[in-house]
């Protein structure tokens, strides 16, 4: 690591959302620190994310879909956070995968891993990042690794070889079970916006269909006396990059998100078995900022005895493929972006984490 982009990662933990505000591709006027600090946070205990039944959606037929979309689009457009019932995935597909992250994270090294190192691939930054390495800014107590699509077996057309992507047998079956049964679920989320904005509801079916995604494993180590004193958040304040990302709920409570309205976080403990979907900057540029990109964090669990449990994620990022043009949907006001092409758009907003070498040019 660089001497500048380790003072960057010294700094985070101190740092604030400002600090970074060049590299944003979207309004975000609002202030934040990247780490819960004890003392100087406010915290809103009576905001409910809302919760929406995508059976309605699935099984509902016409009235149904129009339902659905009323619940989606109020939630998201309030907060850019909601929480999916109703969706048809199996719990055990994620329990597997869970147990098969922690299998992967502990059974092998980190020697081994690093193999594996993450480097941009199109617009996304994929493979395995070390613990407190996965942005230049701050120290996260997290590691993680990241799949696109041509980690999976699920191209008829394309060669497949496991071992590019994996590091042993017997993981990509799993996480492949659960990225086709989510992967399911984009047309009706996307359909589901398009309808709510007033928009033809098949509008992104072309270009959603077989795009690419970012599948993203975080292991959490238990937290130490070290981790504890040492200031670092289990992940910094961000927003996503994408349309919308699909996050399982956890196994152990820590993810904040940010209420614009009121300058608060909420803690976000949603159910298990629904999935918490929220929305990111493709999604606030393409509607001209109606469906907000909200920050979020993971931070430490309030109750010590949960210190020695490892946490563990599967959020999966939905992207369109890099040569797509993110452009304002129509009927949605005076234009307030002009069109960019989503490498540019990706990169751009990233290289806050990677370096500004990692941004692609126009």
């Amino acid at each position: 690591m660089s001497s500048a982009n380790k003072r960057k990662k010294e700094k985070g933990i101190e740092a604030l959302n400002k600090d970074f505000r060049k590299y944003d591709q979207v309004r975000k006027e609002h202030e934040y620190r990247l780490t819960e600090k004890e003392g100087l946070e406010r915290f809103d205990e009576e905001y409910q994310i809302k919760t929406c039944d995508l059976d309605l959606f699935l099984n509902g037929g016409e009235d149904g879909k129009r339902r659905f979309a009323e619940q989606l689009g109020e939630a998201l457009e309030g907060i850019g956070f909601a929480i999916l019932e109703g969706h048809g995935i199996p719990q055990d597909f994620y329990e597997e995968a869970e147990a098969k992250v922690i299998e992967l994270f502990e059974s092998t090294t980190v020697d081994q891993r690093m193999a594996y190192k993450a480097g941009r691939f199109g617009s996304v930054n994929q493979g395995y990042f070390p613990n407190r390495e996965t942005t230049i800014i701050h120290p996260d107590l997290v590691e993680g690794w990241v799949f696109c699509r041509r980690a999976f077996d699920i191209e008829s057309d394309i060669e497949f070889r496991e071992r590019d992507f994996w590091i042993g047998p017997g993981y990509e079956p799993v996480f492949r079970r659960v990225v086709e049964a989510q992967e399911r679920l984009i047309l009706p989320i996307m359909q589901s916006i398009l309808r709510y904005l007033k928009v033809d509801p098949h509008l992104y079916d072309q270009k959603l269909s077989g795009t690419n995604f970012g599948f993203r494993l975080n292991y959490y180590p238990p937290i130490g006396n070290a981790e504890d004193v040492s200031g670092a958040g289990r992940m910094l304040g961000h927003e996503d990059v994408d349309l919308f990302t699909f996050l399982p709920a956890q196994n152990v409570e820590g993810l904040q998100v940010y209420n614009r309205e009121n300058g608060s976080w909420i803690r976000l403990n949603a159910p298990r078995g629904t999935i918490v979907l929220n929305t990111g900057d493709y999604m606030q540029r393409i509607t001209n900022d109606r469906l907000p990109s909200t920050t979020h964090r993971v931070s430490k669990p309030r109750e010590i005895s949960l210190f020695p449990v490892p946490r563990i994620s599967i959020p999966m990022a939905v992207y369109v493929w890099e040569d797509e043009v993110l452009e304002v949907l129509p009927g949605l006001g005076k234009t307030k972006y002009p069109p960019v092409k989503a490498i540019n758009f990706h990169t751009s907003i990233t290289s806050k984490y990677y370096g500004d070498e990692y941004a692609v040019g126009e």
